[in-house]
């Protein structure tokens, strides 16, 4: 049994997914009081659900992306996350399971432009859908820390290489 008071005693899997369209890719933009900040489309996996079922409801909601119009996602990064956050409830360890798969213009033009996500208290804060050459994802503030290694892909389509990136902590994020 877990202790809810000790920050990391729960923890969590989070999907997400690189939608490329050629050399760009659709990332949601937070605009906060400390500033912006940029994360892939995705979100927590339902208790019991298959990774590849809570990617397709994630992009569904957030990007109105059906995955029948991509390309078969193709896992490239594994992330753990310990990070401490303002709130009263301890925080989850969180592993980021980033996908990558790849969508033609037509399809674009028909995905969502803002992505609503619901507030605790009630309500909900837009997301801006911003879609950005893949190879300047190293220069935003990018969650989870996956910039370097998007950008470092020589084409879109490119071998991600070795799927475990380094652990996300209090020392290399501080939380927006």
């Amino acid at each position: 049994m877990t202790d809810p008071a000790r920050p990391f005693s729960r923890i969590k899997i989070r999907t997400g997914a690189l939608v490329f369209c050629g050399q760009e890719v659709a990332l949601l933009r937070r605009d906060r009081p400390p500033g912006s900040h940029y994360t892939t489309p995705g979100g927590n996996v339902h208790t019991g659900e298959d990774l590849l079922d809570a990617l397709s409801r994630e992009l569904a909601e957030e990007l109105q992306l059906n995955l029948a119009d991509a390309t078969l996602p193709e896992l490239c990064w594994i992330q753990d996350s310990m990070v401490t956050r303002p709130g009263s409830t301890p925080p989850p360890r969180k592993i980021h399971m980033t996908f990558r798969c790849h969508i033609v213009p037509e399809v674009r033009a028909r995905l969502a432009t803002v992505e609503y996500d619901e507030l605790p208290g009630g309500g909900s804060e837009p997301g801006i859908v911003e879609w950005i050459d893949y190879q300047k994802a190293v220069d935003l503030p990018l969650y989870p820390l996956i910039g370097r290694a998007v950008s470092a892909l020589p084409a879109p389509d490119a071998p991600a290489g070795n799927p475990y990136l380094p652990s996300i902590t209090d020392e290399n994020y501080t939380w927006r």
